[in-house]
């Protein structure tokens, strides 16, 4: 019976084509498309997360020169020294005042026991506080 099948003769049947199939192609490319999308938001995620705790010096200066007790004269006149300090190199206006305020400031600093300081102290402590951008 097998004899017969293999004689009879088959035109209907096609041979194989080739298709050309490019859903890996395009799998693929999503899938790196993915990944390097992924990549940047965990970059970006990184970043806000350390910059977040991050110590600003010039935020916790003018902080301190802000909430500096100026009772006890002598120990302002450091720090206000101190602190003001950072703030010098912002611009020429900013290094100038704060020498003119670190003049007046001499006077109350190296004494054992100094007076409480003068309107006009105090008022170039308050200008300099005052120009200070944080």
């Amino acid at each position: 019976m097998q004899n017969k099948l293999a004689e009879i003769p088959i035109h209907d049947i096609k041979p194989l084509v080739e298709i050309h199939e490019y859903s890996l192609y395009y799998f693929l490319a999503l899938v790196a498309f993915a990944l390097i999308v992924f990549a940047v938001i965990v970059y970006f995620l990184i970043k806000y997360l350390k910059n977040r705790n991050a110590y600003n010096v010039r935020k916790d200066s003018f902080h301190q020169l802000e909430t500096l007790d100026l009772s006890d004269t002598k120990k302002s006149a450091y720090a206000i020294s101190q602190y003001g300090a950072v703030f010098k190199d912002d611009s020429p206006r900013h290094a100038e005042m704060f020498s003119n305020l670190n003049e007046r400031l001499e006077h109350y600093k190296y004494k054992k026991s100094v007076d409480a300081f003068d309107e006009e102290v105090k008022g170039y402590i308050e200008l300099y506080k005052g120009m200070i951008d944080v």
